[in-house]
This record gives C-alpha cells, structure tokens and sequence, in this order.
C-alpha cells in the first residue's frame, strides 16, 4: 500500500514550505499550491486522502474551495486551517462539510493527530465499502474454502446464525481463519450495509486498548490533542468483531461486560453516556473456560460472549481440503504476482498433505506464497517451500507420536525460529501469526537463541 496522499492549499509560501516538512517527516506524499483554484484542478485530475485548506486566500476563499471539492470528491476529508478564528466561522466551516478546524498558529504534533486520526477513519470506510462491494456482487464463502464435512457444517452454521442479532464467540487455533467466519457472518446479515470493525485485542498494547475501543475525549490523557471516536462507535449500526478476547485485562473484561449489559459507553475523559446498536462476534485460540478456573477471564463475560459458539475446525483436521485450498493460494499469488503457475508437482502436494500445518490455514497461504515467489518452473516443486519443511520430517498423524499438540508446536516454532536465523517479523510470517503472538509464544515456551 502507497503512501497517503495530502493536498496542501494555503496562499503563504511559509505555512506551505513547513507544514509539507513536517508532514514528509511523518511518511505522507504531500502536494502543496498556493491558491484554491489550483487545488480544484488536483483534485479534478488525481486521488486525495486529505486535503488542508487556508480559510483566509486570494482569488477563492477556503470554504469556497471546500464546498467545491464537496462536490468533485464527496468522500475527501477537508481539514480548514485558519488564522482567523471565531465560533460563526468554524461553525460555518463544519457545516459546509470540513472534516475539522484548526487554529493557526497550531503545533504540529497537533495536526499530525488530527491527520492520523482522519486518514485512519478513510482507511476504514474505504475497507468497508471495498468489502461490500466485494461481496454484494457474489458470495460463495469463497475464502472460507472447503469440500470437507467440518467445512460444510460450518457453512451451514453461518447461513443458519447470519440473520440473528445474537452475540457469537468463535473459536479456533490462530490461522483458522475466525476474521473471515465473522466477516461472512456479518456479510450475510442484516447490518451487511454498515460497518465491520475489527480489533485484534492481542496485537493492541493494554495501554492502549481502551481507547483504542472507547474513544477518548481531548485533554483526557497526554497526547490527547483532539477528541477521537473509538472502534465501538465506529462500528455503530454494524458489527464489532474483538479478536484474541481472551488476551484483555481483567480491567478491560470489566469495562467490556458493562458495555454488553448496558450498550452504552463513556469516551475515556468524557461524562456523556454514548448509546450505540452493534451486533459483537468475539474470537479467541485460548481455553477460556481453564481461563476461568484461573481467575484469569471473567465467567461473567465469557457466558456473555458465549451466546452462540461456533468452532472453526484446524486443517490437520480438514486434510482432504489442502488440494483445493493449496490450488486456490496458487492462483491467487499467480494473478498478484504476474507469475503464471500451472500446477503443483505430485510430490509437492504429497510434502503438503503430510504436514500437520500447526499456523492452519494461513500458514498454508505464506508457504505457497513463497513457492511462487521462488518458483523457477511452471509447476510448484517440494524444493520450492521454506526451509522448514526440510529441516524435520513432516508428521503423518498426532495420534502415536508420543508428542501432544503443545510440543509439536513448540517444536515447529523452534525450528521456523531456526530457518528464519531467529527474525521475529520473517519467522511471524512464515508461521502465519502476528508478531506479538510469536512473541508470546517464544514466552510460553521458554524458547531462546542462546538455548539452541
């Protein structure tokens, strides 16, 4: 994915030369001019993400220039910047459609948030209405691929839970693919048409993670420079989907179970109760009934979540789904890379077939990602996978090994650590989980370099 894109509007060389420094410095592509009419053309003839207005410029004033790009690019953010302030002029800006209003002269650090914050809100209405254009056109649970029973029982259990408002916990190893059971969920229900909001509570910093699913209002904590709505509230009228739930703190549990019970919330530093309707679906790779037991996950909670259980069974329990899943990897990577693959070798498929795929499916589409990227025949061979296919013998079956599913899995962790020369982000991928994961993992089982 390319850089944002920023158009910059202000008629004073100065402002233009510094902001569009500063704003470089935080990785955007940025395009600046120095009248409004300019910026007309820009955007008539290129993509923006962002636009800063001047209020105050020769020949077109700002809101002028902001009612104009209304009508071009409906969907563009306008941000208008002015050195003169007044309450009649910022009304009058949001009400012609600015996106916010900032008062010259401003900090940096301040617009730099602002920015953030609305490039992040387009990404994700964008994702939102790419996902339903997607699927509005044909929905086979395409990416949900499987001829298996398991795989048709699960089918069947999302038609069947799809048109409820029912909360829902899905459960499966990581890579199984719980995202995309709660996103065909969400797609073939009623709120299909309003947002999806995802929030993979494990890979959020604790510190973080209240406002990342509250909101937080401005000087409610440091660096809080303006108001930001959180992913609860943007998922109004739609679906909130909390990812790795069993990885929140009791505190969060706590804040979480009030706002099922009650469907409203406070923004961290606010006073004024947020009502919002959202269908939940919450997923987790963890026991959290042993979790319970613990003390370390709320029964509460847990029984509030657990309205509806689906499983999402792990692909050493699919194995006549591989072929299939293998087949459609290749041609996905073929079509993105430009590569053209014709098939997979007999014994390539065979390596495939015998491997017990502990990073599921997700797993399965890195390897195959790889082979294409280092493919040099029309066919995928066996000598075409990562390193760690060779380093041990697949295993054929759990059963027998005399190794239960935690030390199989701390094995293959060790051995893609291994390959990887112990590279966190490579060896993450290989696996097919995220970096903060691995890390837990490599934590749980007390795995280290020097200890190799």
């Amino acid at each position: 994915m390319g850089r944002h894109r920023i158009l910059l509007v202000d008629d004073e060389e100065i402002m233009r030369s510094s902001l569009s420094d500063w704003l470089k410095e935080d990785g955007y592509y940025v395009v600046a001019v120095e009248d409004g009419y300019k910026a007309i053309d820009k955007v008539k003839e290129e993509e923006w993400d962002l636009a800063i207005v001047d209020l105050k410029m020769p020949k077109i004033d700002g809101l002028e220039v902001l009612k104009r790009l209304n009508k071009i690019r409906p969907q563009l953010p306008v941000i208008i910047i002015t050195a003169y302030a007044t309450v009649d002029t910022a009304v009058m800006a949001i009400k012609s459609g600015a996106a916010d209003y900032i008062v010259k002269p401003f900090n940096p650090e301040e617009i730099s948030v602002v920015i953030a914050r609305l490039v992040e809100h387009q990404r994700l209405l964008k994702e939102n209405i790419q996902l339903r254009k997607e699927l509005s056109k044909r929905f086979e649970f395409q990416d949900l691929i499987g001829k298996s029973s398991k795989m048709q029982k699960l089918t069947e259990m999302i038609r069947t839970v799809a048109p409820t408002k029912s909360t829902i916990l899905i459960k499966g190893e990581s890579g199984t693919g719980k995202e995309l059971v709660a996103r065909a969920i969400h797609v073939l229900s009623p709120r299909k048409d309003c947002p999806f909001i995802a929030a993979a509570c494990g890979a959020i910093p604790e510190s973080l993670l209240e406002a990342e699913l509250f909101g937080y209002e401005k000087g409610s904590f440091t660096g809080a420079v303006s108001q930001r709505r959180g992913r609860i509230e943007l998922a109004d009228n739609g679906t909130l989907f909390l990812d790795e739930i069993g990885d929140i703190s009791i505190k969060t549990q706590v804040d979480l179970l009030r706002f099922i019970q009650e469907r409203e919330f406070r923004r961290v530093g606010g006073k004024t109760p947020i009502k919002v309707d959202i269908r939940i679906i919450a997923a987790t790779n963890k026991n959290l009934e042993e979790m319970i037991s613990k003390d370390e996950f709320r029964e509460d909670l847990y029984y509030r979540l657990n309205v509806i259980t689906i499983e999402v069974p792990p692909l050493r329990e699919r194995k006549e789904d591989i072929p299939v899943l293998a087949n459609h990897f290749m041609e996905k990577f073929s079509l993105d890379t430009g590569k053209k693959m014709y098939g997979i070798s007999d014994q390539a498929m065979k390596v495939l077939m015998e491997f017990n795929w502990p990073g599921n499916v997700r797993q399965l589409e890195n390897v195959i990602e790889h082979a294409i990227v280092v493919a040099d025949e029309l066919e995928i061979q066996a000598k075409d996978f990562p390193k760690f296919f060779g380093k041990h013998e697949p295993q054929k079956d759990v059963q027998g090994t005399g190794q239960s599913l935690q030390e199989l899995e701390k094995a293959h962790i060790r051995d893609v650590l291994q390959s990887q020369d112990w590279n966190i982000r490579k060896s993450a991928a290989v696996l097919g989980i995220n970096r903060v994961t691995l890390y837990n993992k490599i934590k749980k089982y007390k795995l280290s370099k020097e200890a190799q």
